[in-house]
């Protein structure tokens, strides 16, 4: 019975100690960026809207170019029916005579003088910026999502296996105790709690099993197809601070570069030129107007006659004066300006929360250089306490109790760690994104992380 859980307890060693073999042939996060960017449905809806709203641009550009548009007007008239006859008996409209005319237009008109058609091209060009900021955010957020959800299976993963660990353990301990219980020589009170201590920790476990299979779903969510193997991420991470250390300072960068903060302010732009556009709804307009008309008639009745008139050309410019349109014009004021003062309320809290993230994230990546450090050195200890506590065991000092108690100190503390290092990498990302500086390069740095 030693044997056998001295065997798992050396299992349980190696499984905590962070040795991790590498896997040949595995994914990688660039792989899954990859699949991710070709696949995720938030991102592809992010870009057909961004072009959505760009084809805004050349419809209100074309208000303001020339409009030319061509008519032809084609008609046949037939006489009413007469008795009336000619000397030869025939009617005197030629009975089922009838006549044709056609019209030829072609007609050019010319914004010169309409500001509220100016005033949307504006719109629609600050409007096309903010949904190219919005974009250029989700590409952002995808870096995160990629590599949080990446990095969850991770986690997911080495805690499947932590409490694997000392689930086996526990089990060693039911089983003996049971044996020396059917013997006669453990009371029934250390056969029920070493019970109860097995089938807490598997429960444990199946919940964990569970959260691994959910972490590999949400992963499959993004790329569309079930990953592979993943690479983990190598005991030997840079702990840098911050490249400025200074938080007023990426604070000062969320609030200005933040793809939701520059988002906004290009819409609070676009409102301000739809309040000019609503407004310019009491000016006049001018317009230059081409026309050019060609009349042309034949008859079957009057033979000989038939053919084209001589065109006629006008040119002139319209003066259109708004006098009174039951209030519309007002009303529209004013609902572009409530739009605008909307849009700057959504601006100012994206101000807020970008200052707010900025804080948090920066200080969480400074208090995390120490929480990963301080989760280490724990590691180190409880690695080196279990070590001790197996000699021990080996020559009677110490109860297998004693040994089970401190590979589950051991696990709780690997946890810990392996849970701080893997959202230090994150925290460190999550700050870039909330300034709008997260670039494909940061994912590669990240990779580069991997074994």
């Amino acid at each position: 019975m030693r044997k056998n859980t001295l065997s798992v307890c050396l299992g349980s060693l190696l499984a905590l100690s962070g040795f991790v073999p590498a896997v040949a042939g595995a994914e990688d996060l660039m792989d899954i960026y990859r699949e991710a960017v070709a696949n995720d449905p938030v991102l592809a809806s992010a870009d057909a809207r961004r072009l959505v709203v760009a084809e805004g641009v050349p419809q209100a550009r074309a208000a303001l170019l020339p409009q030319l548009s061509a008519g032809l007007n084609l008609q046949q008239f037939h006489p009413a029916y007469s008795n009336n006859t000619n000397d030869d008996g025939t009617p005197v409209n030629g009975g089922d005579g009838h006549s044709r005319q056609r019209d030829l237009t072609l007609n050019l008109d010319q914004t010169v003088v309409d500001l509220s058609k100016f005033a949307r091209e504006r719109q629609a060009k600050q409007t096309a910026e903010a949904q190219d900021a919005t974009y250029r955010g989700e590409l952002q957020d995808l870096y995160v999502r990629t590599t949080q959800a990446y990095f969850n299976v991770l986690v997911a993963q080495d805690q499947v296996e932590i409490f694997s660990s000392y689930e086996d353990a526990y089990k060693q301990e039911f089983d003996q105790v049971k044996v020396l219980h059917d013997k006669g020589l453990a009371p029934e009170a250390d056969l029920t709690q070493s019970q109860a201590y097995y089938l807490f920790v598997k429960s444990q476990r199946v919940d964990l099993d569970n959260a691994l299979k959910d972490a590999r779903r949400a992963l499959q969510q993004l790329t569309g197809k079930e990953p592979g193997t993943l690479k983990t991420l190598r005991e030997d991470l840079p702990m840098d601070r911050p490249t400025p250390d200074d938080a007023n300072a990426w604070v000062t960068q969320a609030m200005e570069q933040n793809p939701a903060v520059v988002a906004g302010t290009h819409l609070v732009k676009a409102d301000e030129h739809s309040v000019n556009a609503a407004r310019s709804g009491h000016l006049p307009t001018l317009n230059l107007a081409v026309g050019y008309d060609k009349l042309g008639a034949w008859s079957n009745v009057n033979r000989g006659g038939a053919g084209y008139g001589p065109g006629s050309t006008t040119i002139g410019l319209v003066l259109s004066v708004p006098l009174f349109s039951g209030g519309l014009t007002q009303s529209q004021v004013r609902q572009a300006i409530h739009q605008r003062d909307a849009d700057q309320g959504d601006l100012e809290g994206s101000r807020r929360q970008a200052a707010r993230d900025a804080y948090n994230y920066y200080n969480l990546i400074i208090a995390g250089i120490g929480q990963v450090n301080d989760a280490r050195v724990a590691a180190d200890a409880a690695k080196k306490s279990l070590a001790s506590l197996r000699a021990g065991y080996d020559i009677g000092t110490q109860s297998l109790t004693n040994v089970v108690v401190a590979i589950q100190i051991q696990a709780n503390v690997r946890s810990q760690y392996t849970e701080l290092r893997h959202q230090f990498i994150v925290n460190k990302l999550l700050l870039k994104r909330t300034v709008g500086a997260a670039e494909l390069k940061d994912i590669e740095e990240i990779n580069r992380l991997l074994q």
